[in-house]
């Protein structure tokens, strides 16, 4: 287990290395820049506002100086508002996370249930319907069912509010970014627990005259959510760094937002902070949910 943590943190630091130079020298490579905005600056203000982040020097030296900062756990401020972006990562994550946490537990909560319900009845008319919202919303983008919930509920009937800094509601978004999750979670719940309800280890339960409510949730759901648990990490992942156009579209002041606008304004020290913070986080959840697979399953051998 020791080996296989190292091995991993290892090459958990090789890929953000590599996120961070793909990702640095991409952004370089794309015409405009922090300064370019609507009204034109002399050339000896663009030169002394270059000069003064370090953006006149070759871009191999810039990127050691970054990495050599981030080393030190300094990120830099924001080309465009001079603000320190650890601190505008820190105030604008606590949003995102609130919002991405309860979509988890949404998404975790109606995906097992819907696919338990639909393992149960296979083929019967609830089977029938589960499946076809399920597909029908693993289809639909988060950004097509966020703007179809926020005309048809905000706007056309007025049943919910607006997302704003003083009504923080939390129900429209929440929905658009789990739909999807919870439709692949019930798909994963469903696959799995007729998978164990074929197996030797049931249809002996059921011979013994085991109880059959003892046999669904003990012997079945049990082994069915181990799946479902291994896909918690990315979906925890994925979520938190995936919020970015559903926050946009409800105008909520997440790290998704930032980051959208910070790409905008070609604010390169933004892009690169935000962009390290949701790396590490997906490498980080990835590496916990194998962690979690081997403490549901001891079985389960980690190389």
């Amino acid at each position: 287990m020791a080996k296989y943590i190292v091995k991993r943190i290892l090459l958990a630091v090789v890929s953000l290395f590599l996120i961070c130079f793909i990702t640095f020298f991409a952004m370089n490579a794309v015409p405009g820049g922090p300064f370019n905005g609507e009204k034109a600056k002399s050339a000896a203000v663009l030169e002394a506002l270059n000069e003064k982040y370090g953006l006149n020097k070759p871009l191999p030296e810039q990127f050691i100086n970054y990495m050599k900062n981030i080393l030190h756990g300094d990120f830099g401020v924001s080309l465009t508002t001079n603000r320190d972006i650890a601190k505008t990562i820190g105030e604008s994550f606590a949003v995102s996370a609130k919002l991405g946490g309860i979509a988890i537990i949404v998404a975790l909560i109606f995906g097992v249930i819907l696919g338990a319900i639909a393992a149960l009845n296979r083929n019967k008319w609830p089977d029938h319907l589960i499946i076809f919202f399920v597909t029908l919303f693993t289809a639909m983008p988060s950004f097509v069912a966020a703007s179809f919930l926020l005309l048809v509920f905000c706007i056309q009937l007025q049943i919910v509010p607006v997302w704003s800094v003083e009504s923080q509601n939390y129900i429209l978004p929440v929905i658009a970014l789990s739909l999807s999750p919870m439709s692949y979670i019930t798909r994963l719940t469903k696959t799995s627990m007729l998978d164990a309800l074929g197996q030797d280890y049931v249809r002996t339960a059921k011979a013994k005259g085991v109880h059959p409510m003892k046999i669904i949730f003990v012997h079945t759901l049990r082994n069915a959510l181990i799946p479902v648990i291994t896909y918690v990490g990315p979906l925890t992942a994925s979520i938190l760094t995936g919020s970015l156009v559903v926050e946009k579209i409800f105008t909520i002041g997440g790290l998704g937002s930032k980051f959208v606008d910070s790409i905008t304004k070609r604010d390169y020290t933004m892009i690169m902070g935000t962009t390290i913070f949701l790396a590490t986080i997906m490498v980080l959840m990835n590496l916990v949910s194998d962690l979690v697979y081997k403490l549901v399953d001891p079985r389960i051998q980690l190389d």
